[in-house]
């Protein structure tokens, strides 16, 4: 399960590619996270190690491939599952005169 961050930085990655034709750098991420270079870092490596892209060249953000471009359905977190509480449909009153 990824982190909200960590989530953030693959929506960020797979967006700018769609839509720029091209990675964001290193410092584009820090500016659009507002975090440091170590923490974008640290989550693109959380991101390699989960397999939701792959970054063999780590010189760039250029040399990144995404392989899943959102977080995978058995990964989401679950809501707890709860039974409708039934009302009756009062229809009496209209049904009956």
């Amino acid at each position: 399960m990824l982190t909200d961050y960590q989530r953030k930085v693959l929506r960020i990655l797979y967006n700018y590619k769609s839509g720029r034709r091209r990675f964001p750098t290193v410092h584009e991420l820090t500016v659009k996270t507002g975090k440091y270079k170590a923490d974008v870092l640290a989550a693109l490596d959380a991101l390699v190690s989960a397999n939701y892209i792959q970054w063999d060249d780590k010189s760039d953000t250029a040399n990144i491939v995404i392989l899943e471009g959102w977080e995978r359905e058995s990964e989401k977190p679950q809501l707890p599952v709860s039974s409708p509480t039934i009302k009756p449909a009062n229809t009496d009153y209209w049904t009956r005169y």
